[in-house]
């Protein structure tokens, strides 16, 4: 590990060749954010940064394939082989800032952004904030806030 590398990442990778960027205890649904991460994978920024805007614009959906239990289908999700599908606007919104950040990263350090693709991209559940929430007739219930930790590795295109 280099000098200054506190931050711990989920994959090994040489520091010079890569620019990183990491957010902790974003307040996103965990499900939500995993399954629009999923399809970033493997894009080039710019692709990723057009993929993001069109679900946002609700042009193209987020494909559910792990979590998607109680989720209603949808036509857009046909172009990637399955039929549910969601546009988790809040989940893409923090993708969005944290991808923006790592281009930022490229531009510090010198890199030009268009030579990079989004090599790993990784969400972890934070730990749950509880609070309590005042009902009728006497009862409290639990008011929960689900956080969600993020991280995200790009490495440069491979030549051919």
């Amino acid at each position: 590990m280099a000098r200054g590398d506190s931050c711990h990442y989920s994959v090994k990778y040489n520091v010079g060749e890569v620019v990183r960027a990491k957010a902790s205890n974003v307040p996103v649904h965990f499900k939500n954010t995993v399954e629009a991460a999923r399809q970033l994978k493997g894009l080039s920024v710019q692709k990723a940064e057009n993929y993001m805007k069109n679900v946002l614009a609700r042009k193209v959906c987020v494909p559910f394939r792990r979590f998607k239990s109680g989720i209603g289908k949808c036509g857009q999700a046909k172009q990637f082989k399955t039929v549910v599908g969601r546009w988790p606007v809040k989940s893409i919104k923090a993708l969005q800032m944290l991808l923006r950040n790592a281009v930022s990263n490229c531009d510090y350090f010198g890199k030009d952004p268009a030579d990079f693709m989004i090599q790993h991209i990784q969400v972890n559940q934070a730990p749950v904030v509880t609070r309590r929430t005042y009902r009728a007739h006497g009862r409290i219930n639990p008011f929960v806030r689900h956080l969600s930790h993020l991280q995200i590795i790009l490495s440069e295109k491979v030549k051919l």
